[in-house]
């Protein structure tokens, strides 16, 4: 029989582990109750099971736990000691709560934290690597995130952290292990995507820094596997000797890598979670699932008009009147003259009688509302870069490919409620918005005002740097599901005049 090794990872599990979707509880093949089974299956003593980050936020039981039992150790913790991780490394959504939040995860994780590009007051979050004896072979192994998060995080969130560049980190690591260890195997485990197409080499979104993946496999020789994640996307391949892998989110999907240690053939698989759900996973955090459950079904009001999204394409580019109303409560809430919200990937909308799942279902991430000073030039070119979210294809108006491939980024076309304005889809970029008004009166470069945006946004998240550059007015701690329920629970019926101020024309 062939000796090999044998490596499982997860990715961006996002606190999801039950496996049916809280909108409307069907049966879905993602969670980490489906993962626990198929990982036993797989598992033997020449295996480890590695976690590559993003597990503290997204599932409603995540956002439920954080926010009412914020001081106690979260589900998502204990059901990943139940799992028997055998290493961690963070991504950037696990900063999403701050650091107290963060570290309450790491110290009470029996797997070790193994991230060293994340610098807290000069202390390294995890070694420079780790070593582990298999199969008679000597493996290398260490945890990298994207450096990109200052760019979206409050810095209360990371005070005192330095998140170091993952190419430069890789190189001088790989070479120190070559020198002094010597290992038979390297594995980088790499919380960040593909900046371009691992197999054509040809960009696929802006050359941030968010993604360093086709770097690290161009210019790190010596990686033998290279786990990545982040952008929720499947890829498997071999590029420069390099076996790559990356899995969906939500627990859909499992990396299988197997090492055959006489032959050096190493062989990645992409398995589906679709193996019945281990019953003592479920039944470890029930409680904590059945309080989240309640209080997704807690009544907060009603409304008689159409808030239920239908037709998520249309929702954008006929602005649906859940936006006018995510960005009235907004403006009522900060003062601010303008409000921009998304349309995130799924949001459901309200059906008649609104719940905390409806909210939670159409608000899907922790943001909080940030409220800028901006002038008429700032806003103008906001505008613009949303307006790039449309392109002309075969005649037709629709979404341009850099939001769509290599991951969906519905996230960045903001709708702006406040002001009137046309988006003539032919016109080039840059050149785009038309008949832009405030109050009537067109909008000049000298003009200011206040606009109420996400956190994310506000630090320039999407790639919209005269925002992030924009003098900050004020910040409001409680997250929009937060507000938007109070709203709810304080008016108990949504009405207003529906507003149709964003004109998509070709």
């Amino acid at each position: 029989m062939a000796k090999r090794i044998r490596l499982l990872a997860t990715s961006d599990t996002h606190g999801y582990i039950y496996p049916y979707q809280y909108t409307d509880h069907s049966s879905v093949n993602q969670g980490l109750a489906r993962m626990q089974t198929l990982i036993c299956a797989l598992r033997d003593e020449n295996t480890l099971v590695i976690d590559n980050g993003d597990v503290l936020e997204g599932s409603p039981l995540d956002y439920y736990h954080f926010h009412c039992h914020r001081d106690e150790v979260s589900p998502v913790t204990k059901v990943m000691n139940a799992m028997g991780y055998d290493f961690v490394n963070v991504g950037n959504h696990d900063f999403n709560y701050g650091k107290d939040i963060l570290y309450r995860h790491l110290e009470n994780l029996d797997a070790p934290c193994m991230t060293a590009n994340v610098i807290d007051e000069g202390v390294p979050l995890g070694p420079t690597y780790v070593i582990k004896e298999l199969a008679g072979k000597k493996i290398a192994l260490f945890g990298l995130c994207t450096p990109y998060i200052p760019h979206w995080e409050p810095q209360e969130h990371i005070q005192g952290m330095k998140f170091l560049s993952a190419v430069k980190t890789a190189e001088k690591t790989v070479d120190l292990l070559k020198h002094l260890e010597k290992p038979d195997y390297i594995v980088c485990v790499y919380h960040g995507g593909f900046e371009k197409d691992p197999v054509t080499g040809v960009p696929t979104e802006e050359q941030t820094g968010e993604n360093e993946g086709y770097a690290l496999l161009e210019q790190v020789r010596g990686i033998d596997v290279l786990i990545t994640g982040h952008q929720h996307i499947a890829y498997i391949g071999t590029r420069n000797g390099t076996v790559y892998t990356q899995t969906k989110s939500r627990a859909a999907q499992l990396a299988c890598i197997d090492i055959y240690t006489d032959t050096g053939v190493i062989e990645p698989r992409l398995l589906d979670a679709d193996m019945d759900a281990d019953e003592g996973i479920m039944e470890l955090v029930q409680p904590e699932e059945d309080e989240c459950l309640q209080w997704l079904d807690q009544p907060l009001g009603t409304t008689s008009m159409d808030l239920h999204v239908e037709d998520q394409a249309d929702a954008r580019f006929h602005k649906h009147q859940i936006i006018t109303f995510l960005n009235r409560v907004s403006r009522e809430i900060t003062g601010a003259d303008l409000a921009a919200s998304a349309l995130f990937l799924d949001a459901t909308g309200f059906r008649h009688d609104i719940t905390m799942r409806d909210i939670v279902g159409t608000y899907v991430y922790p943001n909080t509302p940030v409220v800028k000073k901006i002038n008429g030039r700032i806003l103008k070119e906001y505008l613009e870069k949303n307006a790039e979210y449309w392109t002309i294809r075969n005649d037709a108006i629709t979404v341009a490919r850099q939001y769509l491939e290599p991951k969906p980024k519905p996230f960045d076309y903001d709708m702006v409620d406040g002001i009137e304005y046309t988006i003539k889809v032919s016109n080039a970029p840059g050149s785009r918005i038309l008949g832009l008004t405030f109050n009537g009166q067109p909008v000049t470069d000298d003009m200011e005002f206040t606009l109420c945006i996400t956190d994310y946004r506000a630090s320039g998240g999407g790639d919209f740097p005269a925002i992030r550059k924009a003098p900050t007015v004020k910040r409001f701690p409680a997250s929009y599901v937060e507000l938007i329920a109070d709203w709810i629970l304080e008016h108990k019926t949504i009405e207003f005049e529906p507003v149709h101020n964003i004109h998509v024309i070709k």
